[in-house]
């Protein structure tokens, strides 16, 4: 019984990755211009927020792909953000700036997102916009 225990949680902590990952993907691709270099962010930041080499989750990714190209909903994926702490939530909304200013720009449709991801991860609107700020001073926008 103990058995069947640790593996069911096992499989809900790699379908939060995925969902996690899924989030990102769906920032990447709001600007309809889903590159190599909003890729590499995003497996920096899982790196960085999971324990996992890099095969598994290049893994992780594909799958992600695949479920935010058949999702319209991405409440099922902030859903999984929330269960972790405050940091975690905090890193994968500073990630999805990263995404969104990796090609220099912030178009309305990715403002909004953010706006309202924001609201949906429990994180306040002045910390959002120390996010943001912090990271267009580090790339010098």
């Amino acid at each position: 019984l103990m058995i069947l225990f640790f593996k069911k949680k096992q499989i809900e902590d790699e379908d939060k990755i995925t969902l996690v990952c899924s989030l990102l993907v769906h920032a990447a691709r709001i600007d309809e211009n889903y590159t190599e270099k909003e890729k590499k962010i995003i497996l920096s930041a899982l790196t960085q927020l999971y324990n996992k080499n890099e095969d598994e989750l290049i893994k992780v990714l594909e799958q992600a792909e695949k479920l935010e190209n058949q999702s319209n909903q991405i409440l099922k994926f902030t859903k999984a953000v929330k269960d972790y702490d405050k940091n975690f939530r905090l890193k994968v909304l500073e990630t999805m700036w990263k995404i969104i200013y990796s090609d220099g720009v912030s178009d309305i449709y990715e403002s909004n997102l953010m706006r309202r991801l924001s609201s949906l991860l429990y994180i306040s609107d002045r910390e959002n916009g120390e996010i943001k700020k912090k990271l267009l001073v580090n790339l010098n926008l």
